[in-house]
């Protein structure tokens, strides 16, 4: 049995799980941020920068400064920040390409100041023409500039198709694909369904959630569900979880597009691994990534505390990084 990673495998976490510690604001968010490191979860970490800096989208330079110094002085370091693309202007019109890349080019600044290695955005938005635009930039700041795949996107869905189309076609090794391993749910997490069923979810649905998930049908019952008006509305944005965020995909599916991708969100919901929910994801992908010769980042990203408000990111974070690590060895080790 192996004891490391295979060369090239970083594993970090995202601030995004500490969500609700920066909603409270019991302290601030660059603190909760450094304390990641200084708290010994992960030495790597990837930024939400819109929840750091009250300066967001053209970050201030001493308030990224802070940061970096706080990291610096923990041994940390940033691997991806999330960047942003507002296509639409307060009158209602939306952005130019020469709006769009003056939205853009502050938070590349920023990122590369922060001693970040990548930027990310959503798969497609940006356009062939801008990422065009962006290449000499990312070049001259030192930048990866990555578009996330997720959840029930697929590689050969049309928007998402036509996306990676335009990244194999640039063939820049500075604009890639980031995947976020929503796409691979073999069930959905047991503490949702907990969750829909206390909200009174019908219990045909519930029953076909709970066994007939990857089956393609059942997105016809949710949205017959949702048409039908029996859905509380105090669990519609919940809900909608099952027709964007929560995906049917096998590893397998991505074997073709694993030469442009560069980092993973290693999404989870909770640490309930019944029926391996958890970690069939992570060996079936471990594998993949074994004979594909993979380099990159793989976040562990917490998506659950949507409904597990009272779980500590802390230690979702650090048995999620710990889980995936095993995983991940025997995977590589062909186990």
């Amino acid at each position: 049995m192996i004891d490391e990673l295979p060369s090239g495998w970083t594993q970090t976490a995202s601030a995004f799980n500490w969500t609700p510690e920066v909603i409270r604001a019991e302290r601030p968010a660059p603190d909760i941020a450094v304390g990641i490191v200084a708290d010994g979860v992960s030495p790597v970490i990837e930024l939400e920068p819109g929840q750091l800096w009250r300066s967001f989208p053209e970050p201030a330079d001493i308030e990224v400064d802070a940061l970096r110094r706080g990291l610096d002085g923990v041994g940390g370091a940033v691997s991806i920040v999330g960047a942003s693309l507002d296509d639409w202007l307060d009158t209602g019109r939306r952005r130019d390409d020469d709006e769009r890349l003056g939205f853009l080019l502050p938070q590349l600044h920023a990122a590369r100041r922060v001693g970040a290695t990548a930027v990310r955005l959503p798969i497609g938005q940006a356009g062939e023409p801008l990422l065009r635009r962006l290449v000499p930039t990312l070049g001259e700041l030192d930048l990866v500039l990555f578009e996330e795949i997720q959840g029930q996107q697929t590689p050969t869905s049309a928007a998402a198709a036509a996306a990676i189309d335009v990244i194999a076609r640039l063939d820049e090794p500075r604009v890639r694909l980031l995947v976020d391993i929503s796409m691979l749910m073999p069930a959905l997490p047991s503490t949702y369904l907990e969750q829909l069923a206390a909200a009174g979810i019908p219990n045909h649905l519930l029953a076909r959630l709970r066994d007939e998930w990857r089956d393609p049908k059942t997105n016809d019952v949710v949205v017959e569900v949702l048409r039908s008006g029996t859905v509380p509305p105090t669990i519609h944005t919940l809900y909608m979880n099952l027709l964007v965020r929560f995906g049917r995909s096998d590893a397998a599916d991505l074997r073709d597009i694993l030469p442009l991708v560069g980092a993973f969100h290693l999404k989870f919901w909770d640490l309930d691994d019944t029926d391996d929910r958890v970690s069939a994801p992570l060996r079936d992908l471990g594998g993949e990534l074994t004979r594909a010769g993979f380099t990159g980042t793989l976040c562990s990203e917490w998506g659950g505390h949507e409904w597990l408000v009272d779980a500590d990111a802390t230690d979702m974070t650090r048995r999620h990084l710990a889980l995936a690590r095993d995983v991940l060895l025997q995977a590589a080790a062909g186990n």
